[in-house]
């Protein structure tokens, strides 16, 4: 296995890629997915939602990135979702290197990285974003999201959107601008969406509004909501529950496998 770690900022080193790629087997590429933990933009959760993500994913014909992204307040939006772009581009522009179909390249986000995994399917578009990477209309489009318990909707988690503002009092057109449940278009991309019915932390609601969005616009998705399960389960398996039962749940931890068989839908 290959692993590097790519710098992404020249002002910050704490921005970086970090790559899992598997020896090659065979000519065919691998799909790629790109890992962005969550932390309630405060912090970067890349233990239990980073390279055990990277690593569950391999066996299904990936190649892993894990992003760590600007986070503390240090910079406001669209500060992040403009280095997932840098990070989708990076992969792209070097995809023969790593062996990835860079038309396969999917993004996965945990509870506050699933609210920018679900930005990077929504807005990528923004000028500011596109302006931002320097490369052809599109190129920072993923084939689709995977948001695993994701935050989504500024009607709840105040301190996720105060802190990805870096305000304690974003304006309503900043919390409208990320609440994505109003950005979802015919432009958006596939999502696959998580969530326990009674996460204390991050509200059901968020994954359901979403849904509901792209039912309405016509964007497929698919949804798994399971009865019961603590906020933050990341593989809900040995690996992350960090010796809490409550964090191990064999049907959650199917995800990974239901997942990748989405995925598939929208590979040629």
């Amino acid at each position: 296995m290959l692993f590097e770690r790519i710098p992404l900022s020249s002002e910050d080193e704490q921005v970086y890629l970090e790559s899992y790629i598997a020896d090659p087997c065979g000519p065919k590429p691998r799909k790629a997915i790109l890992v962005l933990p969550g932390g309630g933009y405060g912090s970067v959760c890349s233990d239990r939602e980073g390279e055990p993500i990277a690593l569950a994913f391999i066996p299904y014909g990936y190649n892993a990135f894990v992003l760590h992204y600007t986070v503390g307040r240090k910079r406001p939006f669209p500060t992040q979702l403009i280095e997932v772009a840098q990070a989708i581009g990076y992969i792209r522009d070097n995809a023969a290197r790593y062996g990835v179909d860079p038309e396969a390249l999917f993004v996965v986000g945990f509870s506050a990285g699933g609210h920018l995994a679900a930005s990077a399917g929504t807005l990528w578009k923004l000028p500011v974003v596109e302006q931002a990477l320097g490369r052809p209309h599109g190129y920072n489009k993923p084939t689709g999201v995977m948001l695993i318990y994701p935050v989504i909707s500024a009607r709840w988690h105040a301190r996720t959107f105060q802190n990805l503002w870096c305000t304690d009092t974003p304006s309503e057109e900043q919390l409208q601008t990320t609440s994505l449940e109003k950005h979802v278009d015919t432009d958006s991309v596939p999502m696959f969406l998580l969530h326990t019915a009674d996460d204390p932390v991050v509200n059901v609601g968020n994954t359901l509004v979403m849904a509901r969005a792209c039912a309405e616009a016509g964007v497929p998705f698919e949804t798994h909501i399971y009865p019961y399960g603590p906020h933050g389960m990341a593989l809900a398996n040995a690996v992350t529950d960090n010796g809490d039962p409550a964090w191990n749940d064999a049907a959650v931890a199917q995800w990974v496998a239901h997942a990748a068989t989405w995925a598939e839908r929208f590979c040629k």
